[in-house]
């Protein structure tokens, strides 16, 4: 049931909007699940007609990127291949801008933490180097956001494979240098310092995240990252 309304309401989003929409305006709006995929369907349809539309395809894979943390556990997976796809064919359209790399590796990452070992080991390497290519591009492109990716990313590898605590807090201290109060920043940060055994420092990294302003840009996610960590610093005290 949950289902059909969620589809009623993205056809009814975009028949009343019509060929006029504005992806973005409806984006910025998406932690209402309709609305973003009512602009995921919008940037989806200009791609098609237009093959060549670097901004469709990289919006594409952005959008993708949300939904695949956000849709029905079944939904998931389908929408994080067709984010790789559009980042995948954004860098290729635009290889010297970092959009289409960076979020290629996004919905890549996304599904090597959800989808079992098999998906991680085939995107462990290509995540690696489309962000290490953002760097080379644009290290500062979304205030350090490649920086912040490969810290999770030394976090979330084992050793095996090339993981390392110390490099990962290193890429996230050196993310903060771009926004020292990056809600998401401060969130990794204090995971890596946790599984360092730097319990205190990781947890004033929770409180940071508590009490930094949300940004404008990033809000949907940051309230995320804000309640995560009230729950985590909540069960630290019991």
């Amino acid at each position: 049931m949950r289902s059909c309304i969620l589809v009623f309401y993205i056809a009814l989003f975009a028949a009343s909007a019509g060929a006029q929409s504005d992806p973005d305006a409806l984006y910025r709006d998406r932690a209402d699940p309709a609305k973003a995929q009512a602009a995921t369907l919008i940037w989806q349809q200009r791609l098609e007609t237009r093959p060549a539309d670097f901004e469709a395809a990289w919006k594409l894979a952005r959008a993708a990127y949300w939904l695949g943390g956000h849709l029905p556990m079944a939904q998931r997976r389908a929408a994080l291949e067709r984010g790789v796809d559009a980042g995948r064919r954004a860098s290729r359209l635009e290889p010297s801008r970092p959009e289409g790399y960076f979020w290629m590796a996004a919905d890549m990452g996304a599904l090597a933490e959800s989808f079992g070992i098999r998906q991680g080991l085939r995107y462990r390497g290509p995540v690696k180097d489309a962000l290490e290519t953002v760097l080379m591009i644009d290290p500062a492109y979304e205030e350090g956001s490649a920086d912040r990716a490969l810290g999770r990313w030394y976090l979330k590898v084992p050793a095996l494979f090339g993981g390392s605590k110390t490099q990962s807090e290193a890429h996230l201290r050196k993310s903060l240098t771009y926004n020292p109060e990056s809600i998401a920043s401060h969130f990794f940060l204090a995971e890596t310092l946790d599984a360092m055994k730097r319990t205190g420092e990781a947890a004033a990294e929770l409180r940071r995240v508590v009490a930094a302003p949300l940004s404008a840009e990033w809000a949907p996610e940051e309230r995320e990252f804000k309640a995560r960590a009230e729950a985590q610093l909540r069960g630290s005290v019991q």
